[in-house]
């Protein structure tokens, strides 16, 4: 989990009404008079909790966890995207439950309130939270955009396919089960194929001992119909990737074959950046403060391998980096030099009333950009894009060896 959970910390965090809520649900602490209980002083809920068998502490202690983890801006984004697929024949309602849950005053009681009041979005959020959190996606590009089977026959045809590959070439995956998630234009697929079986050492009412048990491991698929692309997330070997890519590719979109993957030929033209004054567009609405250049790399256009960094104090004076580059430039003919990369500082609002989250942006010749897919790195993709800061198709310009004015 992202955040950091204990029982006796949950119970400070949350407010006494939801706790009261959660627990009178499950018949528990009728005794407890949570309304005279001081707030963030759960002592005499935690030594109540306490005497609770182990086994039901255990089974609550995950779905607390799990609200834990869920409090806070990724969860509270995965939650209203999960609401508006649920929702999306009735947009006045999702309208009506984000500004009822915007209205609380955190992302632990939102978590909680939705957990309690609205257990039809739970999963799902659950499920996009943990796909937003995890590392390295690899992403294949050239899918005809076609529309993806996500009813039961497409999902049986894909674990079979996964419980196959997986049996005959490492000996486990004997079982598999695909669950499908549609989130906004993406279609999400998540397979749990098993596992080896393992024996871990477990407490369990207070006995200590070696215990077998049978877990699953992930694959997950992210497609676009409309970019025609496909992201998967698999732990192991790389020369699993193109076989359960092609898995994908016949069981879901009804292909004869994997298509080639076209080599993405779009680059970023960082040139622009070095003008002093270049003008960074941003939704007011985005929560984006300021966007200000810290960092320029140039690489010459007629020596291979010569490169000049500069690098400021943005914090201290917003033109800090254009004022280096004057000083530069008389001496070094900045002219045959050509920007390949490019650090920005961005003062982001996430939360009103609270200091913005710093965030450093890093553009790298061709085609890197170290922007996540999450909620402010979202944002801040979208005003590269309104900057005219994209990836395009190259034209004689933007090429890196071509000698001439920037």
């Amino acid at each position: 989990m992202a955040r950091n959970y204990t029982t006796r910390d949950f119970f400070r965090q949350m407010p006494n009404r939801l706790l009261a809520r959660y627990f009178q649900e499950r018949g528990l602490f009728a005794e407890l008079d949570f309304a005279a209980m001081k707030e963030a002083k759960p002592d005499a809920l935690f030594a109540a909790w306490l005497e609770l068998p182990e086994g039901e502490r255990k089974e609550m202690d995950a779905e607390l966890g799990e609200i834990s983890a869920m409090s806070c801006e990724k969860g509270w984004c995965a939650i209203r995207d999960e609401a508006e697929w649920q929702l999306r024949e009735t947009p006045e309602a999702y309208t009506e439950l984000v500004e009822k849950l915007a209205a609380l005053a955190n992302h632990s009681e939102r978590a909680m309130v939705t957990f309690l009041n609205y257990p039809q979005f739970w999963k799902g959020a659950t499920h996009f939270y943990h796909a937003d959190n995890l590392p390295y996606w690899r992403k294949r590009k050239g899918f005809p955009h076609q529309e993806a089977s996500v009813h039961e026959e497409g999902r049986q045809a894909l674990a079979a396919s996964i419980r196959d590959y997986f049996h005959r070439t490492e000996g486990r995956g004997n079982n598999c089960l695909v669950e499908t998630l549609r989130r906004g234009e993406l279609d999400y697929f998540f397979a749990y194929p098993e596992d080896y079986s393992q024996r871990s050492l477990e407490w369990v009412e207070g006995e200590f001992a070696p215990r077998p048990h049978n877990p699953a491991f992930e694959v997950i698929y992210v497609y676009s119909q409309k970019d025609g692309t496909l992201d998967l997330n698999c732990r192991g070997a790389n020369k699993a990737v193109e076989p359960l890519q092609a898995m994908f590719a016949t069981a879901i979109l009804g292909l004869p074959e994997l298509p080639p993957d076209p080599e993405d030929t779009r680059i970023y033209d960082l040139n622009p950046l070095r003008e002093r004054g270049f003008p960074f567009v941003h939704d007011p609405a985005s929560g984006i403060q300021s966007v200000v250049v810290k960092k320029l790399r140039l690489s010459s256009k007629v020596v291979k391998g010569d490169r000049i960094t500069l690098e400021a104090d943005a914090a201290a004076r917003a033109e800090a980096i254009y004022d280096l580059l004057d000083q530069v430039g008389p001496a070094a003919r900045l002219r045959t030099y050509h920007v390949t990369l490019v650090e920005l500082a961005a003062l982001v609002e996430v939360k009103p009333n609270e200091k913005p989250k710093s965030v450093t942006v890093r553009i790298t010749y061709p085609n890197s950009c170290s922007l996540k897919y999450e909620d402010v790195d979202l944002r801040l993709r979208e005003m590269l894009v309104d900057s005219g800061i994209e990836p395009r198709e190259p034209t004689a310009s933007m090429e890196p060896g071509r000698v001439g004015d920037c």
